[in-house]
């Protein structure tokens, strides 16, 4: 699974966007309905990745401030620009990548800066199950030797 590119797998999976000057509110009633953690924040011309908003942003930025998400726009505390990568990136880089930077939400976006996806830290749970497994079966083993 590292070594695949994360088009497989963000492929055939739906992810969030909204237009910078939605409210916080909108933006967070969209997350809870979709029971998501991300927004990817796009150009309502082009469609370009713009920002990402997550519950951190939410939390931080908005609860923790006092701001009124009725009348906040999510441009005021969304993270601007935010790292992306392209869709043949291999799933390992952009783990890697996330890890060095913090993120918890890596956009994918296409060769014009359009969203097609988004990694999230969730995504590499599989992996980490696949190595306690394979952890698991090494021990069984070594118990049978000794």
């Amino acid at each position: 699974m590292p070594n695949r590119a994360v088009i497989k797998l963000i492929q055939n999976r739906d992810f969030l966007t909204a237009t910078p000057e939605k409210s916080v509110r909108a933006v967070a009633h969209h997350m809870k309905r979709y029971n998501t953690s991300a927004v990817l924040i796009v150009d309502a011309e082009d469609g370009t990745l713009q920002g990402i908003c997550t519950e951190r942003d939410l939390n931080f930025k908005v609860l923790a401030e006092g701001l009124d998400a009725n009348i906040t726009p999510v441009s005021e505390v969304m993270t601007k620009n935010p790292m992306a990568v392209g869709p043949e990136k291999l799933f390992g880089h952009v783990l890697h990548l996330m890890h060095e930077g913090g993120y918890r939400h890596m956009p994918v976006v296409d060769p014009i800066g359009r969203p097609i996806g988004i990694v999230s830290s969730r995504d590499a749970l599989g992996l980490e199950v696949l190595h306690f497994r394979n952890e698991l079966v090494l021990r069984e083993y070594l118990t049978e030797i000794l």
